[in-house]
């Protein structure tokens, strides 16, 4: 949804278009990722009961994740003002970006409410085994994104409003869907007809769910805080970088979601192992995602080296924002195999609930990050931003791999 919003922004005739979802886009990354461990920890834990054969628990954890989405929602849209002043402060856009900055978030962050239930709901998805329900929630997610945001915009004449509002509607339609998915799942598994609520809240499990969620807290506020700050360098260089930099970040984004299917792979079957006790299957399945996730990226990096130019005129039709980014389009190139090692990892340690390993190696890479575009932005400035961007991912994964190498992986 943020590629359709970024794309049509990139035809409204001016920069400051593309700035302000660039900013509105981070905002809700920053937010929302923060949170993500709804869906992380809800599907490492329902694999894990998945593979132990406990029905119980994987209905008990699905009423835990969503009862915390929803907490989580109610505070956010009670903070919605001060949460925008602070990312604005942090972000400083210019004048033009901040105005549509702001009523871009204004409306979508009433989506928030649909969007942590979503974390909660495919993580339970994955966590089944079951790939092809948020499959069909995100095609009717974007399918209405698309059809909302140009109708809004190109009919209504809403710009950056109607930009908003096709997310946001586009938000409940996908809860819709998979709220209507869960009950078929559950006729599917034949849960017992007797519900003990207070399983819900059985402490001994209640603090397991916060003690693997924790880590993937903290480990989210140092991937927010990278890519936050990825912005507000960009911001700082003025509107024709920042646009520059929020075209070039498509690339690792749209890599991002395909390499996103195999870490979502990594945490249903390595979950499913670890809930089985199955070690060698466990190595079965490390080592096919490294050999698929190998093929998707070498595909990558050659669709951006052959087509990287052509994919920027697509997004956008205003020629000194394509002429800004073809100078950093090297950099975009490298994107695919710097991160594919962080990817997968995520998801195996996410199905085996190792979730301390990916902290520590997100700090690494944080510090990594912080260490090398400070050494080098008084001369290299936004090629300094990008080469600390590359080697923040590349670190990560070479430190995940690290700790399963030396320290082992608990199953």
């Amino acid at each position: 949804m943020g590629l359709v919003d970024l794309s049509i922004a990139g035809h409204l005739g001016a920069a400051y278009h593309i700035g302000a979802i660039a900013i509105g886009s981070t905002i809700f990354n920053m937010v929302y990722w923060i949170f993500s461990f709804l869906r992380m920890g809800t599907s490492g834990m329902t694999s894990q009961a998945f593979g132990a054969g406990n029905v119980q628990e994987i209905r008990l954890l699905l009423c835990r994740s969503t009862v915390t989405a929803l907490g989580i929602s109610f505070i956010i849209l009670c903070l919605q003002s001060p949460l925008l002043r602070l990312a604005l402060a942090i972000m400083s856009p210019t004048d033009a970006v901040l105005i549509h900055a702001s009523t871009y978030f204004h409306i979508c962050i009433w989506g928030a409410p649909a969007v942590l239930c979503q974390y909660s709901l495919t993580g339970w998805f994955i966590g089944l085994q079951n790939a092809r329900y948020p499959l069909y929630v995100a095609i009717v997610q974007n399918i209405a994104n698309i059809a909302g945001s140009l109708f809004f915009v190109f009919a209504l004449h809403m710009d950056v409003a109607g930009i908003a509002l096709g997310t946001l509607v586009a938000q409940y339609c996908g809860l819709f869907l998979s709220v209507i998915l869960c009950l078929r799942m559950r006729r599917k598994l034949s849960f017992p007809q007797s519900f003990p609520l207070s399983g819900v809240f059985n402490k001994r499990a209640i603090r397991r769910f916060f003690s693997v969620n924790r880590d993937i807290f903290l480990r989210t506020l140092c991937l927010v805080s990278v890519t936050l700050y990825f912005t507000s360098a960009g911001s700082r260089q003025g509107e024709g970088i920042l646009a520059a930099n929020a075209l070039l970040m498509q690339y690792f984004t749209l890599y991002s979601y395909f390499m996103d299917g195999f870490a979502y792979a990594g945490e249903a079957l390595s979950g499913k192992c670890a809930g089985a006790r199955d070690l060698s299957g466990l190595k079965r399945v490390i080592k096919d995602l490294f050999l698929w996730g190998c093929g998707v990226a070498l595909l990558f990096t050659m669709i951006y080296y052959v087509g990287g130019a052509g994919f920027m005129r697509l997004l956008t039709d205003e020629p000194s924002v394509v002429s800004t980014a073809t100078a950093y389009l090297p950099w975009a190139i490298l994107i695919p195999f710097a991160g594919l090692s962080a990817f997968i990892w995520d998801g195996i340690l996410i199905g085996l609930t190792a979730t301390r390993y990916m902290l520590w190696s997100m700090c690494s890479a944080m510090a990594v990050f912080f260490a090398i575009y400070f050494a080098f932005s008084p001369w290299y400035h936004n090629h300094a931003l990008w080469l600390a961007f590359i080697l923040y991912l590349t670190t990560r994964g070479l430190m995940q791999h690290g700790l399963y190498k030396h320290k082992g992986i608990p199953i």
